[in-house]
């Protein structure tokens, strides 16, 4: 069945999101009728000269690609003998396909016989047709525009004088010939990266290479690298890159000191995670004279090494995100910078980016500067110590709680400055939420590994005090450093910049999501955004702490909007922020890098670049995000499935996460591992999947497992190539 695609409220005065297609949804309204742009924005509900300025450039953009005809002057219908069209594949794991296109309300179904070599998210032409039974559309690939991806994980099968590498992606539905001469000295069973260098039009198997040998199916190393070339990223640096970084010149000279705004004598501190390496951010508190309170957000000025048109900020351009997996952090910049130069580590001078605000005890901004510093950090805390002071509101840290593992006494300047800045960042927070920001404050799965990074333990980590206090002044700072240059006088000044943002939340998933919280006896009022922020965070609330709260949390997080870079800010929904940008961590986001250059061009008097190159490096980095973002998902699951191998003589109690119609998913409550039971293992009746219900029901006992029971279960088989476990159910 083809799939609702997301449909957003409009935003007066601001970017219209997804105009393609709100403009085809009602030109095939009625395809005879002709719509001028004025009836176009009043059924949008845009009726700012800037909205409808967009509809009229959309329109004959629009009418130029054929894509609509302009049947009289100023009036358009849609172009009925258009019937091919080009968008993206998105191939499921049975084979079949749907093709995404902004021609289209809806994505179109493709049976897999029509997929033409067609892989998951290919860019494809096809031809769209209607389907005589039941007026369905679908389509067919007749050309495949530009291929997603080329090279694949997957697992070696040999025969005398040919393989097969067997992806592990079950969205590649088709095994890769290798012959005997192109196996690159891999063996049978071998885990490796297969590219594809020719698919013959009669073959149904495409034809490639061994570019990589990953080692065996299992070993826990083997296992990480194929997770991140699934995704296309790097594990390692190449030798040109890391000699580079370290030619570096890092002396910081007088020269470089005189240019700068000196604020090495203001006491500054980090607090970071105990584990964390490369520090981004520092803050720096005085007392001015008046009462009020000068707070410096102190970031790492990586622009000032990462020099555009060098082999570092290309590979740095490339990768765009560090990627945080379980045991390892792979990161944007070579160590020598990520964990030396660039960290603002204690008792060190380093150079950075700064925002200084002067605050009132209202946390009301007083004045404000933006500019290149220098500074030098007094103290480092972790998050574990800096919120032993904030509940104690003394100067000792416990010994189980310091980074040493002895008690220490901490500086009574930094003891009031960590108290003050956790007073000022609660003020911050409470007027954030009571503007409509959302508050995700979800519980994170964390591992405790051994030496050999086998998972012995799970631990769930929460925000504190600690960590709130660090976040709302990061987010001060990406807040004002986007107004500063993204207003001129209460207007959108249109210079070329680097947005965060993030679009309102899909209706129709909220719709979803409301049916599926009634459940539990929960409500939402989704009438108006300012309902919709306050019943949403009285869910978060409400749930915080349940055994549902997990799964609930999850489907709340899907019902909201992808956040993304862009030149063409429309506000960031979450946070209530109507300007909003990346600012504070240049170690681990190439976008901030960019932020850091272009503020830095417009403090020195500089005009406003073009936006479209800018543009293709946001698609790029929010792209790079996304992988980075699956890829440390699968490092959890894979970890998960790890532990659990170890756990197989064990019940657990846990609660229905999901449920299809193979079988239901269940959430253990203890350790928040996934696993599926299937409903062919379930043996004292026989079960169908009731959709309209969220469950299984029992055709003899008429007995429904539903989302959100709570069961128990216990490991039937754990799959550490598939990332997946098997459970069987014990009880319900």
């Amino acid at each position: 069945m083809p799939r609702k695609k997301k449909i957003f409220r409009k935003k007066k005065g601001k970017t219209i999101k997804d105009l393609n297609r709100k403009i085809f949804k009602i030109l095939n309204e009625d395809s005879n009728k002709a719509y001028n742009y004025k009836q176009i924005a009043s059924k949008l509900e845009v009726a700012d000269t800037q909205g409808r300025n967009q509809i009229i450039q959309r329109l004959a953009e629009l009418a130029a690609n054929k894509k609509v005809l302009e049947v009289q002057k100023g009036k358009y219908k849609i172009n009925e003998d258009r019937k091919y069209h080009i968008g993206t594949l998105d191939v499921t794991s049975t084979g079949n396909a749907y093709f995404i296109c902004d021609d289209f309300e809806e994505d179109i179904f493709i049976p897999s016989v029509n997929l033409n070599k067609g892989l998951h998210e290919d860019t494809v032409r096809v031809y769209v047709y209607h389907k005589k039974r039941n007026q369905k559309l679908e389509a067919d690939v007749v050309e495949i525009i530009q291929r997603s991806k080329s090279s694949f994980v997957g697992t070696l099968q040999m025969s005398k004088n040919f393989g097969f590498v067997i992806p592990d992606n079950p969205k590649m539905y088709a095994d890769i010939f290798i012959s005997k001469g192109k196996i690159n000295g891999a063996d049978n069973g071998d885990k490796v990266l297969a590219t594809i260098t020719d698919w013959p039009e009669n073959s149904k198997n495409p034809f490639g290479k061994i570019t990589e040998v990953l080692g065996k199916p299992g070993e826990h190393d083997t296992e990480i690298h194929s997770i991140l070339l699934e995704y296309g990223l790097p594990y390692e640096f190449p030798v040109e890159v890391e000699k580079e970084a370290k030619e570096l010149p890092i002396e910081i000279t007088t020269d470089e000191i005189a240019k700068r705004r000196d604020m090495r004598k203001d006491l500054t501190f980090t607090i970071d995670p105990k584990d964390a390496k490369d520090f981004d951010d520092a803050l720096s508190f005085t007392i001015l004279e008046n009462g009020n309170y000068e707070i410096g957000i102190h970031i790492a000025d990586v622009s000032h090494y990462l020099q555009p048109k060098t082999i570092l900020d290309d590979e740095a351009y490339d990768r765009a995100t560090s990627v945080y997996l379980v045991d390892r952090v792979v990161p944007m910049l070579p160590e020598m910078l990520s964990n030396g130069v660039c960290s603002l580590r204690p008792n060190e001078e380093k150079l950075t980016f700064s925002a200084v605000f002067e605050m009132n005890d209202k946390a009301q901004i007083i004045n404000q500067w933006f500019g290149r510093t220098v500074t030098y950090s007094d103290k480092r805390f972790a998050y574990e110590e800096a919120q032993a002071i904030i509940e104690s509101k003394s100067n000792t840290v416990p010994a189980n709680i310091s980074l040493t593992g002895e008690a220490y006494e901490v500086d009574q300047a930094i003891v009031t400055a960590i108290l003050k800045l956790d007073e000022l960042a609660k003020n911050m927070r409470k007027k954030r939420m009571k503007s409509g920001a959302i508050s995700f404050d979800r519980v994170e799965v964390k591992f405790h590994l051994d030496n050999n990074a086998n998972p012995i333990g799970v631990f769930f980590k929460e925000a504190k005090d600690a960590n709130k206090l660090i976040e709302e002044f990061m987010l001060l700072a990406n807040k004002k450093v986007a107004e500063f240059i993204g207003k001129h006088q209460g207007k959108p000044s249109n210079k070329t910049f680097i947005y965060r943002v993030h679009d309102e939340p899909d209706v129709e998933k909220l719709a979803s999501l409301q049916s599926i919280v009634s459940k539990f006896g929960y409500k939402l009022n989704t009438e108006t955004r300012e309902t919709t922020s306050e019943s949403l965070n009285k869910l978060l609330a409400d749930v915080h702490g349940k055994g549902e709260a997990n799964m609930v949390e999850t489907l709340a997080i899907r019902s909201m909007s992808k956040a993304e870079y862009t030149t063409q800010n429309i506000g960031h929904y979450g946070l209530a922020f109507d300007y909003y940008s990346h600012f504070t961590s240049p170690i681990r986001r190439y976008p901030d890098v960019m932020t850091h250059r272009l503020l830095q061009h417009y403090l020195d008097g500089g005009k406003s670049p073009k936006a479209e190159i800018y543009e293709e490096r946001c698609k790029h980095s929010s792209k790079m995000e996304e992988l980075a973002s699956k890829a440390e998902r699968d490092s959890i699951k894979y970890m998960q499935v790890k532990y659990m191998q170890d756990h197989k003589d064990e019940e657990f109690k846990g609660v229905v996460s999901g449920v299809t119609e193979w079988g239901i998913y269940v959430e253990i409550i203890s350790n928040k591992c996934e696993g599926m039971v299937r409903i062919r293992d379930i043996k004292d009746d026989y079960f169908i999947y009731d959709e309209t219900q969220y469950a299984i029901v029992g055709q003899a006992t008429q007995q429904i497992i539903q989302l959100g029971d709570e069961v128990v279960v216990k490991v039937k088989n754990t799959d550490l190539e598939r990332k997946h476990l098997d459970f069987d159910l014990i009880s319900y």
